[in-house]
């Protein structure tokens, strides 16, 4: 299970960040950071209800294993 922000409708209310400062955080220039992409083990109620309070609902959260991103340096085919 893992998080995912829509990031064209976030307005970096930051009410996820004051729900779960380990889970949210706004960098320097007020953008949204998703600090741990997988839901801990025993908050997904907590984490729905952050969700859930997203005033844009650009917050969701996915079932099964989050895709990890490419890697920058590697080779491509």
């Amino acid at each position: 299970m893992h998080i995912k922000a829509d990031f064209d409708l976030c307005e970096s209310n930051a009410i996820c960040v004051g729900m779960a400062p380990d889970i949210f955080d706004l960098d320097d220039d007020d953008y949204l950071v998703i600090l741990k992409d997988e839901v801990p083990e025993g908050r997904e109620e907590e984490l729905r209800q952050v969700v859930a309070n997203c005033p844009k609902s650009a917050l969701s959260i996915e079932e099964g294993i989050s895709p990890k991103p490419p890697r920058l340096d590697a080779p491509t085919g």
